[in-house]
């Protein structure tokens, strides 16, 4: 008979039977006899965090930057609502992870005891699935589904919360090989009639359009997608999520579609006649007014592992749930074996249209000598970085700046918070990224807003020689909030202006980091190349830029996506 071990040795078993090589957390009372364990082994490395949001932040960007599972570890309490806006970030953009949360005794709970919550009730709406363990039988079998669960069908968080008691209680480990939930069976074969009846449409489209987001980079499938836009040459774009998917050097990439998307991407949406959409969700920043969007006849193809993100806003003639690389490599093959010859002619024509749009140069920005321009500190990025480093970014106007103006041709490397629109995420996010991908390049585009919020994850960085490059874009305001009160309140920047920011050299520096300061147009590139050329150095830039620059293009809040906005004199 084999002999018994504690709750706490079963959680590090399980991890390292997952094949788990870092956690990030912060220790607390009720995961004291977990931590304990970690300090007696050797098969994962912990990552302490400053604050347990980051830790939440660094195992999402570890997960979206190498699709390895990533697992952060809270305590009880505060440590739980701390690491809430985490969960749901990465709630929103579907991504999986682990995240283990210690609690109150059992025969504590519901006694408002010292540092409880109800962590089960508060993290429900924001994770795919969360478990609460009441017996450290169940413990090992129960650590197995969150792993089974968070990676398969829509992948997505899913949070283990082990009462304290059960950590230090005793039995026999046994972790499971395999799951089977009767309850939860996820489909990943798409229906072959459904791909025949797709195939039939986008063969004899006319004015066909591929819309694809964030699934086709969950889901490893970048090589297929590539595969079918080289093969059938129709217009490709991606959606903020889905940046990567598709190459946005191939003259077939229209740009991203929606609020700040290109004019030639969203009237392509619009006036296509097939749309097949491809791990994407028809979101409101996406297509704008949904009444808007259908007032166009089109026919509809959407693929997504989730079913009941089909037809969710926008009613569809083809639907075909699957994952998506099983589904495009059946789509290809039927392709192939297909008799149907595109219309070549008609082909034509859309390209003729489409480049007809591009000729608005929607992105271009006037340059200046005296003030620096934001959009052209990320083209100088991309142009340092060889547009092949890894870019996070927190949220608003930078974020925006960097999707449009960084052309990523790679997957996985654009990392940022798009469905929750989590501001602070872009520090941790770069952490969790050089934890993944330890030998790559590292860029976080940031505002000054937004990097205050998690700013103490540089001591984080310092601890573990963590080294991306910050590029601070600091116009001395909240921006986006701004840029939406001049355009739709009568410029009354209530509360946006960021009058008593600090000196962010000194801040950095007080940390055992590089902080600069640039302030000339001239300066910009060479500012960069240093940065980068100090690989062992965290390098804080930061960028004073043109306070009045706004993102254009823009699709006001129920506006239609041709009812686009392409600079200050359309206002």
């Amino acid at each position: 008979m084999s002999s018994e071990i504690t709750g706490a040795e079963i959680v590090v078993r399980c991890l390292a039977e997952e094949g788990v090589e870092h956690v990030f957390g912060y220790p607390g009372g009720a995961v004291l006899y977990i931590y304990d364990e970690i300090f007696k082994q050797d098969k994962f490395r912990h990552i302490l965090v400053r604050h347990e949001q980051a830790a939440v932040h660094a195992a999402d960007a570890y997960s979206r930057s190498s699709n390895k599972v990533g697992v952060c570890l809270v305590t009880s309490g505060p440590g739980v609502t701390n690491a809430v806006t985490g969960i749901a970030t990465a709630h929103l953009d579907s991504i999986p992870m682990v995240i283990i949360t210690g609690q109150v005794p059992t025969h504590a709970i519901g006694l408002d005891a010292f540092q409880e919550c109800d962590t089960v009730g508060i993290t429900r709406p924001c994770v795919k699935h969360n478990f609460l363990v009441k017996d450290v039988k169940d413990l090992a079998a129960t650590m197995k589904k969150a792993f089974f669960i968070a990676t398969t069908g829509r992948p997505g968080p899913v949070l283990v919360d082990i009462p304290k008691d059960i950590t230090i209680a005793k039995t026999t480990y046994e972790y499971p090989k395999s799951v089977e939930m009767r309850s939860y069976k996820p489909v990943d074969k798409g229906h072959s009639g459904q791909i025949r009846k797709a195939v039939q449409l986008l063969l004899t489209a006319e004015r066909p359009m591929i819309y694809t987001g964030g699934g086709v980079i969950l889901s490893d499938s970048a090589p297929e997608l590539n595969k079918l836009v080289d093969k059938l040459g129709y217009p490709c774009t991606n959606t903020l999520m889905g940046l990567g998917a598709y190459r946005a050097s191939s003259d077939k990439f229209v740009g991203m579609p929606g609020m700040h998307g290109t004019y030639e991407a969203n009237m392509a949406m619009q006036n296509c006649d097939v749309l097949i959409a491809i791990g994407a969700r028809f979101d409101d920043r996406v297509i704008g007014n949904p009444k808007h969007f259908a007032s166009l006849p089109r026919k509809i193809i959407h693929i997504d592992i989730d079913p009941s993100s089909i037809s969710k806003r926008v009613k569809v003639d083809v639907p075909i749930v699957g994952n998506v690389k099983e589904v495009l490599q059946e789509l290809l093959a039927q392709i192939d074996a297909s008799e149907i010859k595109p219309n070549a002619t008609a082909h034509a024509a859309w390209w003729k249209q489409i480049n007809e749009w591009r000729k608005r140069e929607c992105l271009k920005y006037a340059s200046s000598d005296d003030l620096i321009k934001p959009q052209m500190v990320v083209e100088k990025l991309w142009q340092v970085t060889k547009g092949d480093a890894f870019v996070t970014s927190d949220v608003g106007q930078h974020q925006m700046w960097a999707a449009q103006y960084y052309g990523f041709d790679k997957p996985r490397r654009w990392i940022n918070s798009g469905g929750l629109g989590t501001m602070g995420v872009g520090l941790p996010y770069a952490m969790g990224v050089q934890m993944a991908n330890p030998d790559a390049t590292v860029a976080c585009v940031t505002g000054e807003a937004s990097i205050q919020m998690c700013i103490q994850e540089l001591a984080t960085c310092k601890q573990y020689h963590l080294t991306p490059k910050i590029v601070l874009l600091n116009n001395r305001y909240l921006g986006m909030v701004r840029q939406w009160q001049e355009i739709d309140y009568g410029s009354r920047y209530s509360e946006s202006y960021m009058d008593s920011l600090p000196d962010f050299d000194k801040l950095v520096e007080s940390f055992g980091h590089v902080g600069v300061t640039i302030t000339k147009p001239g300066d910009v590139e060479g500012a960069l190349r240093d940065a980068f050329a100090m690989k062992d150095k965290l390098v804080f830039m930061n960028f004073i830029t043109d306070q009045g620059e706004n993102v254009w293009p823009m699709v006001k809040a129920g506006k239609g996506l041709t009812e686009m906005l392409l600079g200050s004199e359309d206002l």
